[in-house]
């Protein structure tokens, strides 16, 4: 079993990648500015980076598991041509009453539930009570909330409709920012002090 230390939880669609409707081709898939240059500032100081998403257009039924495997694979490729990488990616395809029966469930790993962190924290070495979530959903601000984990709200993908929402559900960020670049900054700020 690895050394516990913190990570930084990412979300995909929005914070790490440009927001699209669904994207189902490893060729829709484009880095939001500065996200490998991000990345890579996060595994220049040893802090374990893992993308946490929800990836629902496999239970609709508009890609397989497969075909989504493809999608990460090129994630990774992009973020290693700048010299970055992800120590792991957890996707999670259920969805409650969708097309595809075998993934028609509601369980532990669908954000803001828990199970994809609590899974990273066994595979990988994780102590979540000093880790991090960045994230552009109220899903990733709900799924910090209940892990224990800082809260970084950034402006894009969803991030500015996110904003406008989270006082009427009550809840709160730790910090706001701009984009991942801003939000790794900051964060890695934070892990100095």
């Amino acid at each position: 079993m690895p050394r516990e230390g913190p990570a930084v939880f990412l979300d995909r669609d929005g914070v790490l990648t440009v927001e699209r409707s669904y994207i189902t081709r490893p060729g829709e898939l484009e880095l939001v500015p500065g996200a490998a240059r991000a990345v890579r500032a996060l595994n220049n100081s040893g802090v374990r980076t893992v993308v946490v998403s929800n990836q629902s257009a496999v239970a609709r039924g508009l890609m397989t598991e497969g075909e989504l495997a493809a999608i990460h694979g090129r994630l990774e490729e992009l973020l290693e041509e700048k010299g970055a990488f992800l120590d792991a990616a957890y996707y999670c395809p259920n969805l409650l009453g969708a097309r595809v029966a075998r993934f028609a469930r509601d369980d532990s790993c669908r954000k803001p539930r828990t199970g994809m962190l609590e899974q990273a924290a066994c595979d990988i070495g994780i102590d979540l009570a000093s880790s991090y979530m960045i994230g552009d959903q109220v899903t990733d601000i709900e799924l910090a909330e209940r892990a224990g984990l800082t809260a970084v709200l950034v402006l894009t993908g969803k991030g500015a409709e996110t904003r406008a929402v989270l006082s009427e559900r009550g809840l709160e960020v730790d910090h706001v920012a701009v984009d991942i670049g801003a939000a790794v900054s900051w964060i890695l700020n934070c892990m100095e002090r």
